[in-house]
This record gives structure tokens, C-alpha cells and sequence, in this order.
């Protein structure tokens, strides 16, 4: 049997990871939130991948919480209370996973992304989509708001847009996802996966060590006052300023030749 979560690491250093269960809509069950937890863990000691960018094979990105899964666990003597937080706390810890990881994240959408595969995307650094697909945080139709995906979401875009899709449930499609900063762009079926690549190729070629510290400081500061913000920032200026690669880089700069990247 297929792998539920397929990985691919190219000469560029770029992972593919691919959700591999189509015929359950790539659902977020405990199985492939393991999986997906060890890979992006594994994936940020690995110094040979410089990017990751997540797919789905199948109609869906990922419908979310496998709710066959879910309904099962009210069997338990509490009800599922056990089962939900620990199930909840999981999935929390992917997406944390996914925003703490060194390497830059880009989703490749295609198909539907609900719910917490909505989430998903929006925990990813960057997210390109095909125009057809389609996102939504549906709880409200099932009595389950999407509180969890609620989290991410709302810091991608702003309040009323994320308001939006979690009291009504609907649709949104790519295009619009797109204008309110749910996902980078959205493109054509058959130029998906190549302008992913071209992203992430892009990105690939920076020294890695100047990507993680970046990334790392850009979720930090969103999340402070803009006096602590910018005083963090500088420390993490003065520090990336002292590495090999930043010395590298601008004398690179200024001697017009192609740096040389040690990642340190």
C-alpha cells in the first residue's frame, strides 16, 4: 500500500512532501498527522533540504479532521474528551511545527482546503494555488466552529475577512483567497507545480542560515509591541551581520560576483 505521506528530496534541496490519501481527501487522521509531524521535524535537522514545499495527490488538498476518526473517539467512557484534546493538541502541534521549522514551507494547492486543511495553508510560510480551487472553514454547518484553524487563519488576513469565513462557512475561491492574503497567488492548473518549483528554486539558493534566522525573527516580532519588535529585530541584525554568509554576501555585493554559501 502507498504511503500515506510521500517525500521526495531533489538536487536543489527541495523536499517534496505529498499528502497520499486521496480517497480519504487527504483528512488530517492521527496517522497523517504523525507522519506529517516527524517529517517537518526531520526535514529542519536535515541540512540537505533548503525548502519544502506540501502537496496533495487527488481531488483534495485536505478536508481536514478525519471526522470518521472523530466520532469514533466518543466511544470512550468521558465521551471523546480525552481523545478530542489529545487529537486537538496534536494537530496544534503540526502546524506549530510547520511555523517553527527553519526551512521555508510552501503549500501547492490544488482542489479543496477545509477546515483544518484550510489551516494548513495558512500555517505554511508561502501558498500557491491553482484558480479552481477553494477554501473554507465549514464548521458552522456541522455545529463544530473551526476555532483551531480559526488561529492561523487570522493571522493572514484581516478580522472581517476571517470573520467572514468562519461564521458563514463558505467557499472561498482562489482568486479571492488571493486578495485577502490567504495564499501568494493563484494560476493555472498547468503552471501550478512550475511556479511553485521556480519559487522554490528561488528560495533554495539563498544561504540557508539567513532563511532560518529570518523566518524565525518574522514570527517572533509579528507577536510583539512595535518598540520590543524593533529592538529584537536590531539584536537579530547585529548577530546575522556578524555570520560568515552575511560577510560573504556584501562582499559579494560589492566585488559583483556570485556569493559563496557556507550557511553559517
Amino acid at each position: 500500500m502507498s504511503a500515506i505521506l510521500l517525500q521526495d528530496l531533489d538536487a536543489d534541496g527541495i523536499l517534496r512532501l505529498t499528502l497520499n490519501t486521496p480517497s480519504k481527501r487527504n483528512a488530517l487522521s492521527e496517522a497523517m498527522l504523525t507522519a506529517l509531524g516527524e517529517a517537518f521535524e526531520t526535514a529542519g535537522r536535515d541540512p540537505k533540504v533548503r525548502v519544502i514545499v506540501l502537496a496533495a495527490n487527488g481531488p483534495a488538498f485536505c478536508a481536514g479532521h478525519d471526522l470518521k476518526e472523530m466520532t469514533a473517539g466518543r466511544d470512550a467512557s468521558d465521551g471523546g474528551r480525552a481523545y478530542f484534546s489529545r487529537v486537538m493538541s496534536q494537530c496544534s502541534g503540526v502546524m506549530q511545527g510547520i511555523v517553527n521549522c527553519p526551512k521555508p514551507v510552501i503549500a501547492e494547492v490544488s482542489g479543496i482546503a477545509t477546515a483544518a486543511g484550510c489551516q494548513l495553508v495558512a500555517s505554511c510560510d508561502l501558498a500557491v494555488a491553482d484558480k479552481n480551487a477553494q477554501f473554507s472553514t465549514p464548521g458552522v454547518h456541522i455545529g463544530l466552529f473551526c476555532s483551531t484553524p480559526m488561529v492561523a487563519l487570522s493571522r493572514n488576513v484581516a478580522n472581517k475577512h476571517a470573520m467572514e469565513m468562519l461564521l458563514t462557512g463558505d467557499m472561498t475561491s482562489a482568486i479571492r483567497a488571493a486578495e485577502i492574503g490567504l495564499i501568494n497567488y493563484a494560476v493555472a492548473a498547468e503552471e501550478l507545480r512550475e511556479t511553485v518549483m521556480t519559487m522554490a528554486r528561488k528560495i533554495a539558493s539563498k544561504s540557508s542560515m539567513t532563511l532560518a534566522t529570518g523566518k524565525r525573527a518574522f514570527y517572533a516580532q509579528s507577536e510583539m509591541e512595535l518598540t520590543d519588535a524593533y529592538a529584537y529585530a536590531a539584536q537579530v541584525m547585529v548577530e546575522n551581520m556578524l555570520a560568515r554568509d552575511a560577510e560573504e554576501g556584501i562582499n559579494a555585493f560589492i566585488q559583483k560576483r556570485a556569493p559563496q554559501w557556507e550557511d553559517v
